[in-house]
């Protein structure tokens, strides 16, 4: 498997946080592609031999379609040779950009289905295009579109909330973000879930998740409560009972 990591360009970067494309020609009849919470919303392209299925959902995905937040583990099964484009989105965007309320695809997919003559004609330039990077352009042309038609929606207030929890790696306070940003507690919030289907608490533990799971995989530790301390779980029963709800999982396991 070919995996490239694309940082987006500036015009898209307010909300697009990153691209990932996973290419395999040919090989293995089959592959499984596990994927974790971590806080971000995506629009994937797929193209594949023998299609491509959502477990446990046992979906059978189309070639074009939006996620939504991933809380539960999941793995994208495959069969053949396959092309994977994701656009990992910033979650203020989803109701604006796609008129979709963000709490009502966790852990779901909304069908892009071409009742839209953007969307038919976005479909056609994917699927008729040979190169990677052109078909990442024609993703990020489309976004770029929403952007400038729907700009004056868009809640950038909560996307500086969403980057100051990333930046503090989910540990800072929700108040005092909250007391930044110039929002009581509450009205924060419910602001917060309105744009981003999750409570910024929950999108702040998912970020430390994730934080954690990178430390884990690259295995930047000596012992395991470096981690939990690290990354600021009170404790490493804590820690375990975080990890296992995001990956099945206990760390040790998953190391394994």
């Amino acid at each position: 498997m070919n995996f490239r990591n694309f940082t987006p360009n500036k015009a898209i970067a307010l909300f697009v946080k990153s691209i990932w494309v996973f290419e395999r020609e040919s090989g293995a009849e089959s592959t499984s592609l596990p994927f974790f919470a971590d806080g971000f919303p995506g629009l994937m392209f797929q193209q594949t031999e023998g299609g491509l299925t959502v477990k446990p959902h046992n979906k059978k995905m189309p070639e074009l379609f939006l996620y939504g937040q991933t809380i539960n583990p999941i793995v994208l099964e495959i069969k053949g040779s396959y092309l994977i484009i994701i656009f990992h989105l910033y979650p203020f965007v989803l109701k604006t950009f796609f008129d979709v309320l963000p709490q009502s695809i966790n852990d779901d997919c909304y069908y892009l289905d071409g009742t839209e003559e953007e969307i038919r004609k976005l479909h056609e330039q994917l699927v008729t295009s040979e190169s990677v990077l052109n078909k990442i352009d024609i993703i990020a042309d489309l976004l770029l579109h929403y952007f400038n038609t729907k700009k004056q929606r868009l809640d950038l207030e909560i996307r500086q909330a969403i980057v100051d929890i990333m930046s503090s790696g989910g540990q800072e306070n929700i108040g005092a973000i909250a007391k930044r940003c110039k929002f009581n507690l509450r009205t924060f919030e419910r602001r917060f879930l309105k744009e981003t289907g999750l409570s910024p608490k929950k999108f702040a533990l998912i970020t430390q998740f994730q934080a954690s799971l990178e430390q884990l995989s690259v295995k930047n530790y000596k012992k395991l409560t470096d981690i939990v301390y690290e990354n600021g779980f009170a404790d490493q029963s804590h820690f375990i009972r975080v990890f296992r709800a995001f990956t099945g999982k206990t760390p040790n396991k998953f190391v394994k």
